[in-house]
């Protein structure tokens, strides 16, 4: 494996800067590293190796001339497959836009190339995001870089494991109900959902318009920092967009004091259905918080324990009326021949032909939590207790500046584990789903190894709307104090993975 890929995004940034690597060496080094190693991962289903050239080719280019540059400027990135890119193919890991290569960038897209961030290519995901495994792909499961026989997460399983496998120092993923936040605590990296509405959605490929955030992937916490402030900020395109500044990510990961920090543990993310393993390392990174200054009490929020299932009504619901346009007659899978002069045995065709299992599942139910006679009872209860979460959370913001908890009940799963049991699938994001339905900040840090599997185990930060920033704070203090006793990010202790090309 080059030097180069063992990088973190700072580091690179420095190499060039000092004219020890160029952006070209780099990117070349992270395209080696994925032909290398990723018919074993499968983080990517598109690798744009021409583009990501060009890209950093401009970038020296730029540099050479002197040219003001930003702090990512010519760091090669992987983005997640549900994210537009012009004239790059874009499938959102489903059958139903294969090969469809869409005309315009997406605004995260477009941010990545203004900062200069060279792309390398689209990464695996569940199918429309509907996933917490990367099972759910069209494409095949992509596996975790830790123990190839385990889940990376879901639904952004690719992103997070070409991190975790070391072809790219950075991605791009998108968190409905833990979607960033879950992969990166099966990985051992750095996943931040920011707050909803402070990363533009436009050309992204949704889900659930609701729910739906774009947001930052990396190794360390000051990488996704940058990252996140390089993406971040209001956009007319979106409707949902906050016309507010970008919190200061960066110097809050930079400082990493948390001296007088309120942290709340939330008493109901813990206990029965968590891994031992899990609850230890949780524990004794909120002890560590404490010695480094922070104030921790237990903070009760009751209704938590219903966010799964009112999850599972809200999501369904939109994915369903958000799925229509996919309907054979504009773009993307057609299914039919000439004999078929229906319209609607095309669109049928091409919908059976074109979705998975697990998509049809949640549209069916959606389609029946809208509809007539049955809205009141479903979605609408379901919304009244969204509200009963949202004034959970600012409840406990009045207590505390943050909460924490572990980001998952369990480390990565062996592959197919539970793909027959939608339940215990669901059940993943328990700790996640809460702050979707509220639209806070959250990120999941590294903060060990389970006993029992070996394998790494998030600390889920939680912070309010726009306070972005203290997420960072928290993530910063905790990777500086774990690193003496790691020898550096957790990913220091990971397994080297096996080149099998």
């Amino acid at each position: 494996m080059s030097d180069l890929t063992r990088k973190t995004a700072v580091e690179l940034q420095e190499l060039m800067t000092s004219g020890q690597a160029s952006s070209v060496e780099i990117t070349q080094a992270h395209l080696d590293r994925i032909a290398a190693v990723d018919d074993s991962v499968r983080a990517f289903l598109h690798v744009d190796s021409e583009g990501a050239l060009a890209q950093a080719a401009a970038i020296d280019a730029k540099r050479a001339a002197g040219e003001k540059l930003g702090p990512l400027a010519g760091v090669p990135l992987a983005l997640k497959d549900v994210l537009t890119q012009e004239g790059v193919p874009t499938t959102a890991g489903s059958k139903i836009l294969e090969g469809w290569k869409p005309p315009y960038d997406a605004t995260v897209v477009k941010r990545l190339k203004a900062a200069g961030i060279v792309i390398l290519g689209k990464t695996n995901m569940d199918e429309f995001a509907m996933g917490s495994s990367t099972e759910n792909s069209a494409y095949g499961t992509t596996h975790n870089p830790w123990d190839l026989n385990r889940i990376p997460g879901g639904s952004g399983g690719g992103s997070s494991a070409a991190l975790a496998a070391y072809e790219a120092p950075l991605a791009i993923g998108t968190d409905t109900g833990g979607s960033i936040r879950q992969p990166g605590a099966f990985t051992g990296t750095v996943g931040v959902k920011p707050t909803y509405g402070g990363t533009s959605r436009y050309g992204l490929i949704a889900l659930a318009s609701s729910l739906d955030t774009p947001g930052p992937c990396a190794r360390t916490t000051l990488d996704a920092a940058l990252l996140h402030e390089a993406i971040a900020g209001y956009d007319p395109m979106d409707s949902t967009s906050i016309n507010q500044p970008v919190p200061a990510v960066v110097e809050a990961a930079r400082r990493g004091d948390v001296t007088g920090l309120r942290v709340g543990v939330v008493k109901e993310l813990g206990g029965e259905g968590y891994q031992p393993g899990v609850e230890a390392r949780f524990h004794e990174a909120v002890e560590l918080l404490t010695k480094l200054g922070a104030e921790v009490v237990e903070v009760s929020c009751p209704h938590f324990q219903y966010a799964l299932p009112a999850y599972y009504l809200i999501l369904p619901s939109e994915a369903s009326s958000n799925l229509a346009k996919f309907d054979a007659m504009r773009y993307g899978l057609r299914v039919g021949d000439d004999g078929i002069n229906s319209a609607e045995k095309v669109m049928n065709l091409t919908r059976e032909a074109g979705f998975g299992d697990e998509v049809k599942r949640r549209i069916m139910l959606g389609t029946h939590a809208l509809s007539s006679g049955y809205y009141d009872a479903y979605y609408g209860q379901a919304q009244k207790v969204r509200t009963l979460i949202q004034r959970d959370f600012a409840n406990a913001y009045e207590q505390v500046d943050v909460l924490v908890s572990p980001a998952t009940p369990t480390t990565a799963f062996p592959i197919g584990d539970r793909a027959d049991d939608p339940i215990a699938m669901y059940k993943n994001d328990l700790c996640t789903i809460p702050v979707n339905l509220a639209g806070n900040a959250a990120a999941s840090f590294p903060c060990g190894l389970a006993d029992e599997d070996n394998l790494p185990v998030g600390f889920h930060v939680m912070a309010p709307v726009m306070r972005d920033e203290l997420l960072y704070t928290v993530g910063a203090a905790l990777e500086s104090a774990l690193a003496e006793q790691w020898g550096g990010v957790l990913m220091a202790q990971a397994p080297e993975l096996e080149v099998t090309r």
